[in-house]
């Protein structure tokens, strides 16, 4: 029996399928979506909307972006936090740059609140896009939270003059708050990402 040739690329395109059905019209039932919050979800709504670019600033139309974040309190919707949380909040997003005229990314949630009292109000973020093997890490934090940014350690051992590719800008939106963050992957803008 002779096989035959996978894949060369073996990351990507196949993210939109087993990850985001429902938003690329596949039949299946995602996980996690774009809308965060419910309705009765206590916190500030806000909408993060950004584009994921390439080395050479273009969009790239097969990105996945997956976020994680705490409640208007700072309480994760998970076991190992023992604060407990927001019963109508996960705190987790996926959504596919694939599906946008503007190949944008765009999340509907409640702005966090701070973990610890020492961290800033923070979202974490992973990419996943073609020719990725490894996804990477990176974080959003807010424009107007300037006194807070100002102590957050993580955000502190990050050189001050790549500081603002973690720092998403506040504009106002019709529904509520809107943040721009656009992520780049390469070149002189690049997004500063972390290690796991």
């Amino acid at each position: 029996m002779r096989l035959k040739q996978t894949p060369s690329q073996t990351v990507g395109p196949y993210f939109a399928y087993g990850l985001a059905p429902t938003q690329y019209g596949y039949p299946m039932q995602s996980i996690a979506g774009g809308t965060m919050a419910a309705s009765d979800t206590e916190g500030e709504r806000i909408r993060i909307e950004g584009v994921v670019y390439d080395g050479e600033e273009k969009p790239i139309m097969d990105a996945l972006i997956e976020i994680w974040q705490a409640d208007a309190k700072g309480r994760y919707a998970h076991p190992a936090d023992p604060r407990g949380s927001n019963a109508g909040f996960k705190g987790f997003g996926r959504v596919g740059t694939g599906t946008d005229p503007e190949c944008r990314f765009i999340f509907d949630t409640i702005k966090p609140g701070s973990v610890d009292g020492v961290q800033a109000p923070h979202i974490n973020v992973i990419v996943l896009m073609r020719g990725m093997l490894l996804h990477t890490y990176t974080r959003i934090y807010f424009s107007d939270e300037a006194a807070a940014n100002a102590k957050d350690p993580v955000l502190a051992s990050v050189p001050a003059e790549r500081r603002d590719t973690l720092i998403a800008s506040r504009a106002t939106a019709p529904a509520g708050a809107l943040y721009r963050f656009d992520i780049h992957m390469q070149g002189g803008k690049e997004t500063v990402f972390f290690d796991a």
